[in-house]
């Protein structure tokens, strides 16, 4: 009778286990939804933000683009710096930090403090996006890794649908310092629940910094961080100037915009959950098949955009082509270091805020100077050097 019991007992157990790994992923799922929001959420606030604390829009953009950078730089510092130390613990102080900083935001009584909130905000940003995704495929089986994967990071897609138009909307509401409290708010509550869901979860090999950074000499991930370099630079610097775009192309106004803007978003969410088990298997074939459509539309929108629904079709194949940008080079990450997940994601995490930064400076600078359709034609010029490079650079894919 023992033995029946023995050999019956571990079922329930493992579906609780499962269950609480799913769970977990869920809770890590809410972190990188946090910290996308709280790094975009200037976007939708830059004019009251200006306007109250005396600045210029441009130099109230520089939250953003600050936030981003010193995300870039913390990602793999921050990797370094954690030794063997518990990373559910980890990921708990990285949104208190986060919480600090959209709080200290939220009271900031002159431009000096928002810039040092936002270096707060981006030190959280950075931390978090370096070891969200490996913590997801330790809490689910080796066959789920794809999908826990494509699960955290559709908080990204769906900060883009809901987080930033909810903060923006907050604060046309309630007044742009409301906006950062309630993130502030949502931050405190991700940190209970990582606290409350996820186990202890030590790191068996401590990557030192220079280590960190040899890992980018290795071909197979270095050809993944330059695609993603050029990649993510092409979108931004095309996305942070489509509404500019669409309003001298297409002739609409800003609540059609909004909802263009929705619809892109939508579409990549889909676009982040149809590529996470094809990314899996073959990065280097799913990057090369979402970034020709990507340049394509991105190339496009100047020409074809002045129709209302060409508009639409476009943004819906940008938002589902770009949805899949950021889980296939992660899964494309994973398989080129598969014995130092962590701090090969942490310098992934590194360039692609990086690049984020990059990619809104070099498309402002070109809209400035030549108009803002250049911003269109750089965009998707840097996205099929992207395509070229994981077409002829090394993979983990064999050939």
């Amino acid at each position: 009778m023992t033995q029946v019991q023995g050999i019956a007992s571990p079922e329930p157990a493992a579906r609780d286990s499962a269950l609480r790994g799913w769970l977990g992923v869920g809770a890590v799922t809410g972190a990188t939804f946090t910290v996308v929001t709280s790094e975009m959420l200037p976007v939708g606030l830059l004019t009251p933000i200006s306007d109250t604390l005396r600045v210029t829009e441009g130099a109230a953009g520089l939250s953003l683009t600050a936030t981003g950078l010193v995300a870039a730089l913390s990602a793999p510092l921050i990797t370094a710096a954690l030794g063997r130390t518990d990373r559910r613990l980890v990921l708990c102080v990285l949104l208190a930090v986060l919480t600090v900083g959209n709080i200290g935001a939220a009271w900031s009584p002159n431009f000096g403090v928002m810039m040092g909130a936002r270096v707060l905000v981006g030190i959280g940003i950075g931390g978090v996006w370096a070891i969200a995704a490996s913590m997801a495929a330790r809490l689910v089986p080796a066959k789920s890794t794809g999908a826990a994967t494509a699960l955290v990071y559709s908080g990204v897609a769906v900060a883009s649908v809901i987080g930033v138009p909810a903060g923006t909307y907050i604060g046309a509401l309630a007044g742009w310092r409301a906006a950062f409290l309630v993130i502030a708010g949502l931050a405190l509550i991700v940190l209970v629940a990582i606290a409350l869901l996820l186990p202890r979860l030590t790191v068996a090999q401590v990557v030192p910094l220079r280590a960190v950074l040899r890992l980018a000499r290795e071909p197979q991930l270095r050809t993944a961080l330059l695609v993603v370099a050029f990649l993510v630079t092409g979108h931004f610097a095309a996305y942070t100037y489509i509404r500019p775009l669409l309003e001298k192309v297409t002739g609409i106004g800003a609540s059609t915009i909004g909802t263009l803007l929705l619809v892109y978003g939508i579409a990549g969410v889909i676009g982040n959950f149809s590529s996470g088990t094809a990314g899996a298997r073959s990065p280097r074939r799913t990057l090369m098949t979402i970034s020709l459509p990507l340049a394509l539309t991105v190339l496009l929108i100047p020409m074809l955009g002045g129709s209302l629904w060409l508009a639409v079709t476009l943004m819906v194949a940008w938002g589902l082509s770009y949805g899949g940008v950021s889980v296939t080079t992660q899964n494309w990450v994973f398989a080129a270091a598969p014995d130092a997940r962590e701090a090969a994601s942490s310098l992934n995490a590194g360039v692609f805020n990086a690049a984020i930064a990059l990619g809104a400076l070099v498309g402002g600078r070109s809209a400035d100077a030549f108009g803002v359709t250049s911003a269109m034609w750089l965009g998707g010029a840097l996205v099929l050097v992207a395509l070229t490079v994981a077409a002829i650079g090394r993979s983990p894919e064999q050939p």
